[in-house]
């Protein structure tokens, strides 16, 4: 992930989960990235959605995938749920809904955003073809997206790098008004 940021023109400081809103913002990011990590989305939300909010409320570019997506997802008011099964491995197919793409992506996670709770300035980008869960999303009016695989896993091989791109392509528009 760190390669991929620094790839797409990022300079990159890590903070743990537990980073408060005053430490992320104590850094002057241009932008935020929210990793991927194990566990309950809903259990971790209890210290990370406060500092997710006031991100959200800065209005500085956000690019989240797997537990970050999760968690970008709560705190813009959706919901997650717990798999039957989980997604595990790396030959889960995904379809981009703006171009009709369908990527072979590599997916560990056990938890899902809840389509029906996403708010109305979010867009469905991204779902599974196995089960038509979300896997990707955006906000409609600001700089902020998310999927739920690891497009720095390159099952493709290449098929999702160009998320860091985007996201690189954000933070320059974000700093540039």
């Amino acid at each position: 992930i760190l390669r991929c940021l620094a790839s797409a023109g990022c300079d990159v400081v890590v903070l743990p989960a537990t980073a408060t809103a005053e430490e992320i913002f104590a850094q002057n990011p241009d932008g935020v990235f929210l990793s991927n990590g194990p566990g309950d989305p809903a259990a971790t939300g209890t210290y990370a959605l406060p500092a997710i909010r006031a991100v959200l409320d800065k209005k500085l570019p956000i690019f989240g995938i797997c537990l970050g997506h999760q968690l970008l997802s709560l705190a813009l008011g959706a919901r997650t749920f717990k798999l039957a099964r989980g997604h595990r491995g790396a030959n889960q197919p995904v379809k981009d809904l703006r171009s009709g793409k369908v990527s072979i992506t590599s997916q560990n996670h056990g938890f899902a955003v809840d389509p029906d709770s996403l708010p109305s300035e979010i867009e469905i980008t991204h779902i599974n073809l196995n089960d038509q869960t979300v896997e990707g999303m955006r906000h409609k009016s600001l700089p902020v997206f998310s999927v739920q695989y690891h497009p720095e896993a390159a099952p493709g091989p290449n098929d999702a790098s160009y998320f860091f791109e985007q996201f690189g392509e954000l933070i320059d528009s974000s700093t540039k008004r």
